[in-house]
């Protein structure tokens, strides 16, 4: 038999928030095929994933992937920062 315990998911997002400490909010965005109308679908969700340095922005692209539940909400850490934001980056000039 496999080994039930395989590769963790791994999504890739854009942070949409980042007001608590050590979380941001990360939406992911995803296109589906309506079973019935044949007609592609926009679908978005939103996952809280942890991000220990604090180092994620509003509007950075990240990869975050499954892990044990951290807290009620949070079951998702953030892997690796892909690209920074535009508007977090002159901010900070």
């Amino acid at each position: 038999m496999a080994d039930i315990r395989g590769k963790r998911k791994v999504q890739t997002g854009t942070v949409v928030g980042d007001k608590m400490e050590k979380t941001v909010v990360v939406e992911v965005r995803s296109t589906v095929l309506h079973p019935q109308y044949k007609k592609f679908i926009r679908r978005r969700r939103l996952f809280k994933a942890h991000d220990e340095q604090n180092t994620c922005k509003v509007g950075d692209r990240v990869e975050i992937v499954e892990t044990r539940p951290l807290s009620k909400t949070k079951r998702w850490r953030v892997l690796r920062i892909l690209g920074r934001s535009t508007v977090a980056a002159a901010a900070a000039v």
